[in-house]
């Protein structure tokens, strides 16, 4: 599996939620991405937020963990057997 997609934290920081908005829609722009959840709290005076974002890859398993379906936005990668 590919190393470009292991992590799927993000953390954005900002003084007035509006900003904080600013920095989320434009990360997604830049990125290409999803999130799939955010969690937003104020910190110090600040807005800060911890983003889960959507993964690009998805490795399907079967129920004994020997075969792999490796998966990605743009469809089925490839299918193995351990």
């Amino acid at each position: 599996m590919s190393d470009v997609n292991k992590q799927n934290l993000a953390y954005f920081e900002a003084r007035t939620m509006r900003e904080l908005y600013t920095a989320l829609d434009e990360w997604q722009r830049a990125n290409g991405q999803r999130f799939l959840s955010l969690s937003i709290e104020s910190d110090g005076g600040n807005y800060c937020c911890i983003a889960l974002t959507n993964p690009a890859e998805v490795v399907i398993t079967s129920a004994d963990g020997h075969h792999h379906a490796a998966v990605n936005r743009f469809g089925l990668l490839a299918v193995t057997t351990d």
